[in-house]
């Protein structure tokens, strides 16, 4: 299916399309020709307020809904979202460039949250104690906090926000999205089937642009929590701004994700496995493998011989190709600063073993193509190696063994995931309790948790206490209240003037 881009994108408000009125634009492109393929709104202050003071007017009815008809409109979701999973698959691959297999898995992946918070009445459910003094019960539920939001990136439109709004309105919270501006249109979309759904007016509101409405968002003095997903860097203003002014805040942040290869690991399964977390959606996850450590010369020289064979075998092609197992990059931008960065591992002294650079792709050649890169003889001191590219280069370090291997994992300062390959269970079981990572695969590249589950990272891979989705994100989005009770017996003891003692 080819989706059809809308010349011009604004934002969702109040339960329908609204345009831009701040006058200002950014271009969406579609990777694989180039070509600019539309505009989107850049929200100022007049949008963000219609948006705030909508989501607020909405939130205590929504609050007051019961849990279980609140369900039920996840439910009506959910099933608009399988019937529609073509149609929003190509919205991605068009703004994104991923290719439609991978599209469809994300959205996939976004879907199962919504399953999941369909259950929200029994995840809400309370404790009750009887009698804990005399005459005396004590029990304690959640309820929503209020106007939440959510600032996500480019590299899962869907998947990313629905990590996040369908557990925060199952909880009866309402909700402002700020997407990323590079590929706007899944999000509406979503915003639109959610409306369909019966979603009341307001609960869910979509307001594109770029830092002048995260700035909004963020000081918002009706903005009770803020979800964030992107870089270190920007993860860290973000909570710092918004915690500053009295908010909730997740921000989940960059990445440098390894993969270690021991010695006795089936190399057959460890290089399919570093072939799609390496190349797959072209690098551009938070989850991507982007260093494999191999323990040993062997084993490192047998990984560089067998990726360089299937490099020179994938499929790089638009994202629509049937055959596709690689797309474009999202942006020119972000293709040339990744390029910069297969240059500066050059300059570095990596050998550059595999060279995507040159690639064009025929009747694309406009297009955002970088081919697959890989290093090897990566050192930790090398820009390549500490930073997050986000694109489709692998580098290889080599170690002496387990404790080496280990050590490197611990000592860098993004800990989102990493995953070991091996045959031993003492070895993996060493690995998963020592490692300092907070997703942890054992011969799975990927360890992305399943939506009951919660997903996030350790040290500057994330800021705050409450990772996404499952549990956690129920709690990040509930406040929980504690009542004590006593009813009248006829019973008088008069007054006490020392600490409250149940007896």
């Amino acid at each position: 299916m080819e989706a059809t881009i809308p010349k011009t994108i604004g934002h969702f408000v109040n339960g329908r399309s609204i345009p831009g009125s701040g006058g200002r634009y950014g271009n969406v492109y579609n990777p694989a020709t180039g070509e600019v393929a539309g505009r989107v709104a850049f929200a100022g202050k007049d949008e963000v307020e219609q948006a705030v003071s909508a989501a607020a007017a909405a939130f205590p009815a929504w609050a007051a809904t019961p849990p279980l008809r609140r369900a039920r409109v996840l439910f009506r979701f959910k099933e608009l979202l399988d019937r529609h999973g073509e149609e929003i698959s190509a919205l991605i691959t068009a703004e994104h460039g991923k290719v439609l297999s991978d599209a469809a898995g994300s959205l996939t992946r976004g879907a199962e949250v919504v399953e999941f918070v369909c259950g929200i009445p029994h995840l809400l459910k309370g404790s009750y104690s009887e009698n804990v003094g005399t005459g005396v019960d004590s029990y304690s539920f959640r309820q929503p906090l209020g106007v939440c939001v959510g600032i996500t990136p480019f590299n899962f439109p869907a998947m990313v926000p629905m990590w996040m709004f369908p557990v925060a309105i199952a909880c009866g919270n309402t909700f402002i999205l700020k997407p990323s501006e590079k590929d706007p249109s899944c999000p509406m979309r979503l915003a639109e089937l959610f409306a369909e759904a019966g979603l009341p007016p307001g609960v869910l509101n979509v307001v594109n642009g770029e830092k002048e409405a995260v700035d909004l968002l963020t000081s918002h003095p009706q903005v009770a929590a803020v979800s964030f997903v992107g870089s270190s860097v920007v993860g860290e203003q973000v909570y710092r701004k918004a915690t500053s002014h009295g908010k909730r805040v997740q921000a989940l942040g960059s990445a440098k994700n390894h993969a270690v290869v021991m010695p006795d690991a089936d190399l057959g399964q460890a290089v399919d496995a570093l072939m799609g977390a390496a190349y797959g959606s072209a690098g551009e996850r938070c989850m991507a493998i982007s260093v494999v450590v191999a323990v040993g010369d062997k084993v490192a020289d047998a990984l560089v011989e067998r990726i360089v064979d299937r490099i020179g075998t994938l499929k790089v092609l638009p994202g629509q190709d049937p055959k596709a197992e690689m797309g474009p990059l999202v942006t020119g931008e972000h293709l040339e600063r990744v390029k910069r960065y297969v240059d500066l591992g050059v300059s570095e002294g990596a050998k550059l073993v595999a060279d995507g650079r040159g690639l064009t792709i025929p009747g694309h050649e406009n297009g955002f193509f970088l081919g697959a890169c890989l290093f090897d003889r990566v050192t930790p001191g090398m820009r390549i190696y500490r930073e997050e590219i986000f694109g489709p280069v692998l580098s290889l370090v080599r170690v002496p063994d387990f404790e080496g291997a280990l050590q490197l994992v611990n000592d860098h300062e993004y800990a989102n995931g990493t995953a070991v390959f091996t045959r031993d269970g003492d070895t993996a079981r060493e690995f998963a309790r020592r490692v300092e990572v907070g997703m942890i695969g054992i011969n799975v590249p990927i360890p992305v948790p399943v939506a009951f589950y919660s997903f996030g990272g350790w040290k500057r891979s994330m800021f705050g206490d409450y990772f996404v989705h499952g549990a956690e994100g129920v709690n990040f989005y509930t406040q929980m209240k504690t009542i004590t009770s006593r009813w009248p017996t006829g019973i008088r003891t008069g007054a006490d003037f020392v600490m409250p003692i149940m007896k």
